[in-house]
């Protein structure tokens, strides 16, 4: 078992020829491990080279090979992997709009009164936002029930596959996926029991794209 400065000493010297490839000098390692004078280096290095950790090179001047580093001496040479920065839990809350219920089904009459909901700040990205209940099951092959909060981003264009906030004939909202056929647009429902709807453009207007749900167990 090595002392306190054998143990010093060696990993100084290791270190040393990690960042350099040469011995440091015995006044170097004098210094470094705060001793009187450079006959206690000697000491250190002769019990080393009995213990087998060190060897001095023939013919070379600071010339030192390191044969061995203690357990300890390994470690500190050998920094730990930085550890992955953990996701910090986002409990900012936004309040938006409530724009009343809007029909994952029939159409019903879009933006019954105005309230406000509150909403985790993580759950909406960039751009301004509203909320809507929604009312009706022809959504639920999307994930989308009877109750839940449909959080919008408000946009008035739309790409196809979009599950949109669709006003018809500026009196009706309906939640639906968005696409183009031929001269028409089609809303399609994500429930079989449902069938698709089909609107000359001039009838439909995009409110806004859904950005994400938000659900209340009770």
């Amino acid at each position: 078992m090595l002392t306190r400065k054998q143990h010093d000493l060696i990993c100084f010297i290791q270190d040393r020829l990690s960042e350099s490839g040469v011995s440091p000098s015995f006044e170097e390692m004098k210094e470094a491990l705060s001793l009187k004078s450079k006959s206690g280096v000697h000491r250190l290095i002769s019990a080393l080279e009995e213990r087998g950790y060190l060897r001095r090179l023939p013919n070379r001047a600071r010339a030192l090979e390191v044969l061995k580093v203690p357990e300890r001496a390994e470690a500190k040479r050998t920094a730990p992997a930085r550890a992955r920065p953990v996701p910090q839990p986002a409990n900012d809350v936004i309040e938006i709009p409530l724009h009343g219920r809007i029909a994952a089904g029939v159409p019903i009459e879009a933006f019954e009164g105005s309230t406000s909901l509150p909403v985790p700040a993580a759950l909406l990205g960039s751009g301004d936002h509203f909320a809507l209940e929604v009312a009706g099951d022809s959504m639920v092959e999307a994930g989308i029930l009877d109750g839940d909060y449909a959080l919008i981003r408000r946009q008035e264009v739309a790409r196809d596959g979009e599950i949109v906030v669709a006003l018809i004939e500026e009196a009706e909202a309906t939640l639906k996926y968005f696409r183009r056929e031929g001269a028409m647009v089609r809303l399609d429902p994500a429930n079989r029991a449902y069938d698709p709807q089909r609107y000359a453009p001039a009838q439909v207007r995009i409110q806004g794209k859904l950005a994400g749900i938000l659900r209340r167990y009770n």
